[in-house]
């Protein structure tokens, strides 16, 4: 049963924020330094958080690159002005008293396995700049700047970076993945936020540039090249092995680093589970179909297979299509956004993101895979003489559903318009600890920067209405 956080109820049967003690510094949970900075290797439960720290083993992230529209999905209006409303109504979920976007008839079946924040704000309008507080959970420098690329001030490693070194790999493949491929305005201007930063390569998440819906998908790093023999390779192995036997691997960090890099390229190549991951021709055809014969789709599918195989985190991006243009590339709705939410955006999303938390579900690892649905900031209240919605970093949605989340809750409102929180407003940084804590991390514990110094990964407060 749903109950409402707003000016006068309460939401989730949770605190508000008012409510919530912030704690911060070393002392929070009563942890010295010493306990911080060894926190992901042994954790300690912090009270008043139920039974979610930790509960989740692996993460997969939905990001809907330039901003889904809060109105047509998660928080519609339907008794503000045509202007605001916008041309779809709504349907009831499975959670008693919440409705969602018409457009949504999938996951609105889904609910109780979902939380949703309404009052998510970084009232910043510019795709890079508030898309990297997404992603980092630390606030671009300045806000408001569009097209801004990596590097200082804007290196802070993103939650992918971060996840990956605190958990490390624990397999073949690398502990994080980005896919189908990285985030970009018009240009192909890169986003920052979205490898390690000042972390070091060694966090970079791995990036696959790819299409696993076509026919011949597979991808190049985990195969030998034609003209490279099982025993060609053997042979290489082999020499490689007498050189470093010979020569010794005495050259300092820069060597090891070398090393460790070119170990883990032969795992990925040698063993047979890391190209089994890959293998989407295994699954059924129906379920194939059940995701959707689209890039989106399969990718979310491939990602469920690589959770499979041990990595800690996927991030799963919608970038633009083939066919998308430039006046409304991906989420970006400047024109047109009732017809490119009926045709093209909403169906294969709702499509994929139901799959995924079913197929989870049915596997028996949705309790404890937390997924993620986000974007860098949501769409205008009021519709454009262009029949589109513009940036509006101001108030939109995230939904997370599976380990550690308590689903049917919805957290915070919104005003009458959708443009501003009325209550329980949530920044990234609570986002990001809140994610951390499900995957059992403080958002207190230390990682070091490049002069030694110890940095908590979060400054955020875990959503305790939520978990």
């Amino acid at each position: 049963m749903i109950s409402f956080l707003g000016q006068k109820t309460k939401l989730c049967d949770g605190l508000s924020r008012r409510e919530w003690l912030r704690v911060g510094g070393l002392s929070a949970f009563g942890l010295s330094l010493a306990q911080l900075q060894t926190a992901h290797t042994n954790p300690i439960a912090p009270s008043g958080l139920g039974n979610s720290f930790g509960k989740a083993k692996r993460c997969i992230v939905l990001f809907m690159l330039g901003g889904p529209p809060q109105h047509e999905t998660w928080d519609p209006k339907p008794n503000a002005p045509s202007e605001i409303r916008g041309d779809f109504g709504t349907i009831p979920t499975a959670t008693p008293g919440y409705h969602v976007g018409e457009l949504m008839p999938l996951t609105a079946r889904l609910t109780e396995r979902i939380a949703v924040l309404r009052a998510m704000a970084t009232d910043d309008n510019a795709h890079s700049s508030s898309g990297y507080w997404m992603l980092t959970g630390r606030p671009h420098s300045p806000k408001g700047q569009e097209n801004a690329l990596p590097g200082a001030p804007n290196h802070w490693p993103s939650m992918a970076s971060v996840v990956r070194h605190l958990k490390g790999d624990q397999s073949s493949l690398p502990g994080a993945v980005r896919l189908p491929e990285e985030i970009w305005n018009t240009g192909h201007i890169l986003w920052p936020g979205q490898d390690a930063g000042w972390l070091g390569d060694h966090a970079d998440p791995w990036l696959l540039t790819c299409d696993p819906s076509k026919a011949d998908f597979r991808v190049p790093d985990i195969g030998l090249p034609v003209e490279i023999t099982p025993e060609r390779f053997s042979q290489r192995s082999a020499l490689r092995s007498l050189m470093n036997d010979q020569f010794g691997t005495s050259g300092g960090a820069p060597v090891d680093r070398w090393t460790n890099w070119q170990t883990k390229a032969i795992d990925l190549l040698q063993t047979a589970e890391t190209k089994a991951a890959f293998e989407l021709d295994k699954e059924p055809e129906s379920l194939r179909d059940r995701y959707g014969r689209n890039r989106f789709g399969q990718s979310v599918l491939l990602a469920r297979r690589l959770m499979e195989s041990n990595v800690s985190l996927v991030q799963v991006n919608w970038t633009r299509w083939d066919d998308d243009e430039d006046v409304a590339p991906a989420w970006d709705t400047h024109a047109k956004n009732s017809e490119r939410l009926k045709k093209a955006l909403m169906p294969p999303m709702d499509q994929a993101y139901s799959a995924l938390l079913e197929d989870l579900e049915q596997r028996g690892m949705l309790e404890d895979t937390l997924v993620v649905w986000m974007g860098e900031f949501g769409r205008s209240p009021k519709i454009n003489a262009a029949g589109g919605r513009d940036h509006w970093g101001h108030v939109f949605s995230v939904a997370l559903a599976g380990g550690g989340v308590r689903g049917g809750c919805v957290h915070g409102v919104s005003d009458r318009q959708g443009g501003y929180p009325l209550d329980g407003r949530v920044e990234p940084q609570d986002l990001m600890a809140t994610v951390y804590h499900c995957l059992g991390f403080h958002p207190d514990t230390m990682i070091k920067d490049p002069f030694d110094r110890p940095m908590a990964i979060s400054t955020g407060t875990p959503i305790q209405a939520i978990l």
